[in-house]
């Protein structure tokens, strides 16, 4: 072998080294991913399903074995509340040829949205007016100010120690605003993210306890590149509000 096929040969092996390099380096950090993203999910769709039961044991008084039909009663209620402000109370349901009998808290609408809803934040621009007021202050002897917003002015305006507005100023603020980000809950939430099949769910025989189950029973496991392998365990399982993976 001249030294020229040894040169070439060099190369290739270089090549091949750091393909491989890369394959060691990126491949087991992609897969780790997977099994992280495929974990979540399933348990943010196990809480979802969950919370769907929870709602409509609420409002009927007893779990659905099926979660199909729990789904339309508890997303039906909610458009209700939302159309009617005076939907609360015991009301008939009429839907899919069936009449059902709820009984809907006043605060429905608001737990639905802060259970379902991302909760998320952001930054509102504000005008307001900042006054400078005058009051007597007993404890110094003497008349003293303070600044407060505009609208707290009224709190002032009847005590005895209030003597007067000194100044008024416009001012812009930035103010960070919690809200939730609208999410109704659907029929994906039934099933597994990984293998497509339906979440396992146990209601006791009183119906007062509810479970809901990942339906692995035995570790998946899918090989990548010969080396490497995805494996996915029982994601966890919510048994009377409380979660194993807490």
């Amino acid at each position: 072998m001249n030294q020229q096929n040894k040169t070439d040969l060099l190369e290739i092996f270089i090549i091949l080294a750091m393909f491989l390099l890369i394959v060691v380096i990126y491949v087991p950090v992609a897969i780790w991913e997977d099994e992280e993203y495929y974990k979540k999910e399933s348990r943010y769709r196990m809480q979802n399903l969950y919370d769907v039961e929870s709602f409509y044991s609420r409002i009927i008084g007893e779990y659905n074995p099926s979660y199909l039909e729990a789904l339309s009663v508890v997303n039906a209620v909610r458009d209700s509340t939302i159309a009617d402000s005076l939907y609360f109370g015991e009301q008939i349901l009429n839907m899919n040829n069936r009449e059902y009998v709820v009984d809907v808290a006043e605060s429905y609408g608001f737990e639905y949205d802060t259970t379902f809803g991302v909760k998320s934040f952001r930054k509102d621009t504000i005008l307001d007016t900042i006054l400078q007021i005058i009051v007597y202050a007993e404890a110094l002897g003497r008349n003293d100010t303070s600044f407060i917003q505009k609208k707290e002015l009224f709190n002032y305006l009847d005590l005895p120690d209030f003597i007067g507005v000194l100044n008024e100023e416009p001012i812009e603020r930035v103010q960070a605003i919690e809200y939730y980000k609208t999410y109704i809950p659907d029929s994906l939430n039934n099933y597994c993210p990984l293998t497509s099949k339906p979440f396992v769910v146990d209601i006791s025989e009183d119906n007062e306890n509810l479970t809901v189950s990942s339906p692995i029973k035995e570790p998946i496991i899918k090989r990548h590149y010969l080396l490497f392998a995805f494996k996915a365990a029982n994601h966890g399982v919510i048994k009377g509000g409380r979660k194993s993976w807490n």
